[in-house]
């Protein structure tokens, strides 16, 4: 099997560089598309991280999460055989083997204790508090948390992610004590915090999108692309990293391009074809603030035929029902930095022009 190698990230790789020079004072989110190259940009950034620096890695993504008692088993890793009930102790004790972790080391028995105690939020930040202090010491702390959008609408007494968020902005901001990314590609989930007064001159964004035309072409020719190919999978797919990758596998297989462009680009079209479908006939609905909105087909429609000759639109020229529905359904990405709303990818693109073409 060939194996595609990490591409050309150089300017977000030097902005997260730079950021880690610098004392914690900001939470960084890194955000873009669906399938970006986010999650590899930072597992690639932490591997080859300096020794100076210790990444703490919790990824949520595909994690059931109904409640606090499963997030917790994901943000920490349970030490079987730690014993410690001193937590300068346990750092102290583990800092020598510490590399890349899936989570926050604790000894079982502490995991235990905050298990059984009736204020666990509490109990959960304290620990990784002290725990990070300890670690200062010798190392920085890197706390990275992937696709936290995951726990967006979990309560324990008020949203925890606020909790979160207010505990960030100590270990940075406060304290200066971890340097804390953020990453997701639930843009809804970006703009609501990019909303929220309690974030503003607390934290940064770090956008990811899909690779540009130049580098695009670039990638496929290390690859053996030739010229005619690179601009069919241009044309179907853009600069989608994952698309890409498949492209490239397929072409391994010695399958034409474009009949591999093709069939993907029809299975999209097919797909929003058929969510359209069913809510025009069955109906559909969305929730946003815990309100059921009714979605209107229609307003579907038209939302998408504002790509028609265009391939970004403004925020606010799209209804707040259709804007969050197709963003849900992985169709539409929002920037709200930039207010405007684009479809997920070049293939999307097309696809939307495809379907709203025939209705």
């Amino acid at each position: 099997m060939m194996e595609v190698s990490f591409y050309d990230r150089e300017q977000e790789t030097k902005e997260i560089m730079d950021t880690l020079r610098m004392k914690p004072r900001l939470i960084t989110f890194i955000y873009g598309p669906i399938n970006s190259g986010k999650t590899e940009l930072i597992t690639h950034l932490i591997e080859e991280l300096p020794e100076d620096y210790i990444p703490f890695y919790v990824n949520l993504r595909g994690r059931f999460i109904t409640g606090y008692e499963d997030f917790l088993n994901v943000l920490f890793e349970i030490d079987e055989g730690g014993m410690i009930d001193n937590v300068s102790e346990y750092a102290t004790s583990i800092l020598k083997d510490l590399k890349i972790v899936s989570g926050i080391p604790i000894p079982v028995n502490l995991f235990e204790q905050i298990f059984e105690r009736k204020d666990k939020s509490k109990d959960v930040f304290k620990y990784i508090e002290h725990f990070f202090i300890e670690i200062s010491k010798k190392r920085v702390p890197v706390l990275v948390i992937d696709e936290l959008q995951v726990i967006g609408d979990l309560k324990i007494d008020g949203l925890l992610v606020y909790k979160l968020f207010n505990f960030f902005v100590r270990l940075t901001k406060e304290l200066h004590l971890a340097h804390v990314f953020v990453v997701t590609s639930d843009s809804l989930f970006i703009e609501q915090v990019y909303s929220e007064a309690m974030l503003e001159e607390r934290c940064k964004y770090l956008p990811i999108d899909d690779f540009d035309y130049e580098t695009t072409i670039a990638f496929l020719d290390h690859y053996g692309f030739d010229m005619h190919e690179r601009e069919i999978a241009w044309q179907y797919v853009g600069g989608k990293p994952v698309s890409l990758v498949r492209l490239i596998d397929e072409k391994a297989s010695e399958k034409k391009i474009e009949d591999v462009a093709g069939s993907m680009l029809t299975l999209r079209t097919g797909e929003i074809e058929t969510m359209l479908k069913r809510v025009n006939e069955l109906g559909g609905g969305i929730i946003i603030e815990d309100i059921k909105y009714s979605v209107s087909y229609e307003k579907l429609v038209e939302a998408l035929k504002s790509f028609a000759t265009c391939e970004a639109i403004g925020m606010n020229e799209v209804d707040e029902i259709s804007k969050t529905f197709l963003v849900k359904k992985n169709v539409l990405f929002v920037d709200p930095l930039t207010k405007m709303i684009k479809p997920q990818s070049q293939l999307n693109l097309l696809a939307v022009r495809e379907v709203t073409g025939i209705v």
